[in-house]
């Protein structure tokens, strides 16, 4: 089986390749649902980080305060990090066993689309690693039309992700999207023939 990681940064067109390895027959584990999943009201994550940043993080209805909470950790880069170490172990936990699923189901292509992929060392359970980004302005236009936040909130979240060096040194394959979407689905079309050929001609050596 080939497990091949996807990420990049916020606003740089992930969401777009991950519909292309999922329509060329990938098995999708998406990391931002199963963090969503982790932080469900009664879940031992959820009871973990409100025992830490306190019960103003929840909703009346004992649910997660989302927006409330990105605004703490975003703007403080200690309490961010105590939240991704409080999270990573639950979500990795899911990863891991979902990858170990598909491979006794005799699934041949796995992909796990996480933002955070290297934050949470999610890279080590992975064959490959493909990254998107795009230009900084174009990221800040889409993530501020997409999630409908303001610019200070935007670079506050571009400023806790690495930069376009990190994923270009750490990646098998990079994707600019700077272009169409058009041209995007197409450069992803092109890896994905790629590994899935590069996979078959080292099942044949084996």
């Amino acid at each position: 089986m080939t497990v091949a990681g996807l990420t990049g940064q916020s606003g740089s067109g992930k969401t777009t390749v991950s519909a292309e390895f999922a329509a060329a027959g990938f098995m999708v584990i998406n990391a931002d649902i199963l963090a969503r999943k982790v932080m469900e009201k009664g879940q031992p994550c959820l009871e973990e980080t409100v025992r830490y940043f306190g019960s103003e993080i929840l909703l009346p209805d004992g649910t997660l305060d989302r927006k409330l909470l990105g605004k703490i950790v975003f703007s403080d880069r200690i309490r961010l990090d105590e939240l991704n170490r409080i999270c990573y172990k639950y979500i990795n936990r899911m990863v891991e066993d979902m990858i170990s699923e598909y491979g006794s189901r005799g699934e041949e292509y796995v992909l796990l689309d996480a933002p955070t992929l290297f934050e949470a060392g999610e890279d080590r359970l992975c064959d490959i690693i493909v990254s998107v980004i795009a230009d900084k302005e174009l990221r800040l236009k889409r993530v501020i039309e997409r999630d409908k936040i303001s610019v200070s909130a935007a670079e506050e979240r571009f400023n806790s992700q690495h930069d376009t060096e990190f994923f270009r040194s750490h990646s098998d394959y990079v994707i600019e999207n700077n272009g169409s979407v058009v041209e995007l689905e197409n450069r992803a079309r092109d890896i994905i023939k790629q590994i899935m050929e590069n996979s078959n001609a080292q099942k044949r050596k084996e």
